[in-house]
Parts: C-alpha cells; sequence; structure tokens
C-alpha cells in the first residue's frame, strides 16, 4: 500500500540537464491548475503552451457541436468547493485539491444528513490515503472525492455541502500546431490536457510533447515531413478533431503517436495499432528495444487513450500510443498519489529522447537502391583500407566497411532503412550514417526522391 500525504502542494523542479527543455518545472507550473473537458483550466494550459510554442493556434468549438456520434458538452468551471459540518468545519475543500470535486459535477448548496451525502462521495478502500479522480462528463449529478480515511471519520449528523460551479453554453478548446516540411507528408503527435492535478497521466504528455515540437520547429528548415501535433481533451477531442481535416490526416499522415503517461522512470510501454504493423510500431518497438529490451507491449484490445478514436474503422490511421507506465498499469493512477514525485526530469528527458528517436529515423526511413553492379570498390571511395594486412580482418574499419556491404546488398528497393538495419543486425544510427555516406558517393539512390 502506498502511503502519502494526498494534499500536495507543487515545488521546484530538478535542475534540468544539460540540453533539455526544464520539462519537470513546466509541470510543476501547470499541476494546480483544475482542468477538463473544458472550462477555464484547459484555456489557462494552452495559454501556457502557446508561450512555449507561440505557433500553435488554439480552437474553439461551441457546445452543441456534433463530432460524429457525440456532442460537444457544455463548457463546465467551478470557483469552489467544500463540505462543512455542523460546527462550521470544513473538512473537504476544493482548494486544497481539486480532486475532491467529481470532474463535471452540477452546482449544488444544501445541507443534508450523512446518509444522503453518503451517495454521492467516493473513496478507495485499498487505497486509504488516496483521493480518487471521478468524472461524469455525460451525467447531470455531482459528488466529492476523499480518502477513505476521511470518509471512514464522518459522524452521523448533517452537513453543508457547497459546489459553486457552473455548467452552460460556451466551447472546448484545444490547440494545434502545424509545422511545414518539405513534403505534404506528416508525422502526427497527439496528447491531451483535460486531467487535473496528476503528474504522470497526465501533465508528463503536454511537457514532452511541448519540449518535442520546440526541437522540431528548431530544425524546421530540414525536416521532410511535416509535423501535425494537436493538445486535446481526451476522446471527445480527438473525435472532434478527426470529424475535420479527416480526408487530409488519411491521405497525409505517415506516423503518429500519442504521448501519455511519460513522466516517471519505471517501464516504457507501447500500444500497438489494431494490427501491429504499422510504420509507427515499428519504428517505436525497434526503439524501445534499445532502451530496454523488456519494455512492454500492448495489443489494440488493451487501448485506453486516444488511440481508440485514431485506430478505430474508418479512420484507420498508423498510430500507436506511448507510455512509461501505462495508464491504469501503475499504482498511482487515478489518484492524488500520481502527484509530482512520481515523475522526474530524467523521466522526461528519457521520453523525449525516445520520441526523438523515432522522429529521427522515420525522417531517414526512405527506401533505397544499389547503384552499381556487383560488390563497389570501397577502398578508392575512403570507405576501406587501400591496402590490406594481416590484421585488416579484425579491424573496426573491417567490421564498418562489412556493414557497409551489407547495407548494399539489401538495397534492391523493397526493404526500407529500418528493414536492412534489422535484417544485418546493425545500429539504426549507424545504418544512418551508412545511407548518408553511401548516397554521398552515389553508391546507392534514395527511391523516395528518385522521380522527383
Amino acid at each position: 500500500m502506498i502511503k502519502k500525504d494526498p494534499i500536495i502542494e507543487p515545488v521546484s523542479g530538478n535542475n534540468p540537464s544539460d540540453g533539455f527543455d526544464p520539462m519537470y518545472q513546466w509541470a510543476c507550473d501547470l499541476f494546480p491548475i483544475c482542468r477538463s473537458l473544458t472550462g477555464k483550466g484547459v484555456r489557462e494550459t494552452l495559454a501556457y503552451l502557446q508561450k512555449l510554442l507561440p505557433e500553435m493556434i488554439v480552437h474553439s468549438v461551441k457546445s452543441g457541436a456534433q463530432a460524429y456520434d457525440w456532442t460537444i458538452p457544455n463548457e463546465w468551471n467551478i470557483q469552489d468547493a467544500y463540505i462543512e459540518d455542523e460546527n462550521g468545519t470544513k473538512i473537504v475543500k476544493f482548494k486544497n485539491h481539486n480532486l475532491h470535486v467529481v470532474g463535471y459535477s452540477e452546482p449544488i448548496d444544501k445541507w443534508m444528513s450523512l446518509e444522503e451525502l453518503d451517495k454521492h462521495l467516493y473513496s478507495l478502500p485499498e487505497e486509504p490515503y488516496a483521493i480518487p479522480y471521478i468524472t461524469a462528463y455525460y451525467k447531470q449529478t455531482w459528488g466529492f472525492c476523499l480518502t477513505h480515511n476521511q470518509r471512514e471519520s464522518l459522524i452521523p449528523g448533517n452537513y453543508h455541502v457547497v459546489i459553486d460551479s457552473s455548467l452552460k453554453k460556451g466551447v472546448l478548446n484545444y490547440g494545434e500546431l502545424i509545422i511545414k516540411g518539405e513534403t505534404d507528408e506528416e508525422i502526427f503527435l497527439s496528447t491531451y490536457v483535460c486531467h487535473p492535478s496528476m503528474a504522470n497521466n497526465e501533465l508528463s504528455g503536454p511537457v514532452v510533447t511541448a519540449s518535442i515540437a520546440r526541437s522540431i520547429m528548431l530544425n524546421k528548415d530540414n525536416n521532410k515531413y511535416s509535423y501535425r501535433i494537436v493538445f486535446l481533451p481526451e476522446t471527445i477531442g480527438s473525435i472532434y478533431y478527426l470529424s475535420k481535416p479527416l480526408i487530409e490526416m488519411k491521405k497525409n499522415i505517415v506516423s503518429g503517436f500519442v504521448v501519455s503517461c511519460v513522466g516517471d522512470e519505471r517501464a516504457y510501454s507501447i500500444i500497438h495499432s489494431r494490427y501491429g504493423k504499422t510504420l509507427s510500431d515499428r519504428v517505436l518497438s525497434y526503439v524501445l528495444k534499445g532502451y530496454d529490451i523488456s519494455y512492454k507491449k500492448y495489443s489494440f484490445l488493451e487501448r485506453g487513450s486516444d488511440e481508440r478514436q485514431y485506430c478505430s474503422p474508418n479512420i484507420d490511421l498508423p498510430v500507436v500510443g506511448f507510455s512509461r507506465s501505462k495508464y491504469a498499469t501503475y499504482p498511482e493512477y487515478h489518484t492524488s498519489f500520481d502527484d509530482l514525485s512520481v515523475i522526474t526530469q530524467k523521466g522526461l528527458e528519457q521520453s523525449y529522447s525516445v520520441l526523438l528517436d523515432c522522429i529521427k529515423i522515420i525522417e531517414k526511413n526512405h527506401y533505397y537502391m544499389s547503384n552499381v553492379s556487383c560488390e563497389p570498390q570501397l577502398g578508392k571511395r575512403g570507405l576501406y583500407h587501400v591496402i590490406s594486412t594481416k590484421n585488416t580482418g579484425v579491424s573496426t574499419s573491417k567490421l564498418t566497411a562489412d556493414k557497409i556491404l551489407d547495407f548494399i546488398s539489401y538495397s534492391d528497393g523493397k526493404n526500407d532503412l529500418l528493414e536492412i538495419a534489422k535484417i544485418i543486425d546493425c545500429n539504426i544510427n549507424e545504418a544512418i550514417l551508412i545511407a548518408d555516406k553511401l548516397l554521398t558517393h552515389q553508391l546507392i539512390v534514395d527511391c523516395n526522391t528518385r522521380d522527383k
């Protein structure tokens, strides 16, 4: 059992490592904000991210708008909430922790018996010190979440219940960043901004995605692919988003990742697409194997985030989920224990590096064709020893030369870079260097650009 103080104040983050954005500090700044599907908290969060990504556009969708089988709900905002006993003591206070109120609770100001109140209380007997995270987006109701110890301490009597909230016509907001590359083909990144004060699920996703976006922006003049990056309320946000530029997305997206729960230092995880055969599946699996051979693999049957929408029939985008400890599998998930102690700057940096490696591979993942007949002479091009000696056969240079020749052997237009690296048992970074060398010496041609 995890025992922690359920009231966690944001703290100053660990000093970021050289060369990385201060993602942990961003998470600390965003932690206190009460986010939900809609409302001021989402706008405040997107405004913070927009300062990091000035090119990002924040969109507004009116309540009642249709998105396939769904309707954009009314906007929810909350100012305060508490349970007060007969002595005037506030025993459960929203201002202490915004998980104390069931998300989308309707307003109430009423005295009631403990028996009546208890019907609207939520706690976790198995985690008596944790506040659960509960929502009721599409049902008119109200409720409070508290530790089971708090709930057990309530004595019979009357209680003053106050939720100062509003549910009315408004808007749903989301952020979208389009970074144009050499082609219209796109790499897609999606994360969500609808969870209140929980660090791994879900502040880690937005801060890592924002840092990746900043890196892509710095290199945008050298990107082959364009990038579509969105910060959405989970489920309803992605469903609405897909209802708009779907034809364009289906035509252009070559690979995509849902970024969620990426701030801890525990497992690496992939949530595969429906059939697990897309470029995204292959690339992320390859990269994660390099980081941790025991990474966890989840089938689409174990989905739970927005990959549900992106991979659904009639949509069928090449999207996978990337997590450290996958949602719903780690002990702090959807409770107040998912605080700033669960994530670290190191964990965020490692997840950033995984995604950046995936992007680097996809950018270079072309199909190649040998441009020479028979084995080329590498020595005259400085790719092999000019003079062969007894020890040449065991030198590092000889090993590299073997890999170069192996690479050429499988450059037949049928294998992409990732497949060639797999066949010749070559590190992907070395494979990229080999491809660049061979292209420079015109020993292979890039099938992706040969006809352009």
